[in-house]
């Protein structure tokens, strides 16, 4: 009965010595398990900006089409914006206003229905309608183009038929005004204090109360 538990006690007590031997070879360097590889993003991101490697206006572009929608898409054979669009297009110009060192480009697309030189122009009186409208809400002219039309020759669907998805303009950043060539000289921080801070504050009106006859003082 002894040998037994003599076995016993010995493969336990070889057990015990191999366990830690185990659990010391899992263990890396400190820090590891929680450094996911994310690590000095935002500095690097950061300096990318400010040597140009990553350019602030392609940032600003993938901003804009995600935040308000870059596109609008148009009835058969016209350039007349309908409802849908000008809902997207107000939301664009809110976007657009907020940024008057930044130009916008329009592209004017179509479908592959009709001659490439009717496209041609169909697309460009769409990006026109488009710059039009924002030029309505108040968007000056001069940080506008659509002078480009790619007509039939970038369908997002491939087919010969008619198709509203082809038929579209894409609005995107295109560069900086002359009054602003970069706006990472130091004036970035001016941008989002405008854009996050003062679009926050809600508008007030000071008045003074009148005197104990009541009559009013001032307004």
């Amino acid at each position: 009965m002894k040998r037994p538990l003599l076995a016993t006690t010995a493969l336990l007590a070889l057990t015990a010595c191999s366990y830690p031997t185990e659990v010391l070879r899992s263990y890396s360097e400190s820090g590891s398990i929680a450094d996911g590889g994310n690590f000095g993003n935002s500095t690097m991101n950061n300096t990318q900006i400010m040597t140009g490697e990553k350019h602030y206006a392609v940032d600003l572009s993938r901003r804009f089409a995600s935040e308000v929608g870059n596109t609008v898409n148009f009835a058969f054979n016209s350039a007349r914006l309908d409802a849908t669009a000008v809902n997207v297009l107000r939301r664009q110009a809110h976007f657009i206003r907020q940024f008057p060192e930044v130009r916008f480009r329009v592209y004017g697309h179509t479908d592959l229905v009709g001659s490439t030189s009717y496209n041609n122009s169909l697309g460009l009186r769409r990006a026109q309608a488009v710059v039009n409208f924002f030029a309505s809400q108040g968007i000056s002219r001069s940080r506008l183009e659509a002078v480009v039309s790619y007509g039939e020759t970038q369908p997002l669907v491939a087919t010969q038929d008619r198709e509203r998805r082809n038929r579209r303009t894409v609005t995107e950043v295109s560069g900086f005004v002359a009054s602003h060539p970069i706006i990472m000289d130091g004036k970035y921080a001016e941008v989002v204090h405008r854009e996050y801070v003062e679009s926050a504050t809600s508008a007030t009106t000071l008045a003074i109360v009148g005197n104990s006859e009541g009559v009013a003082t001032g307004e």
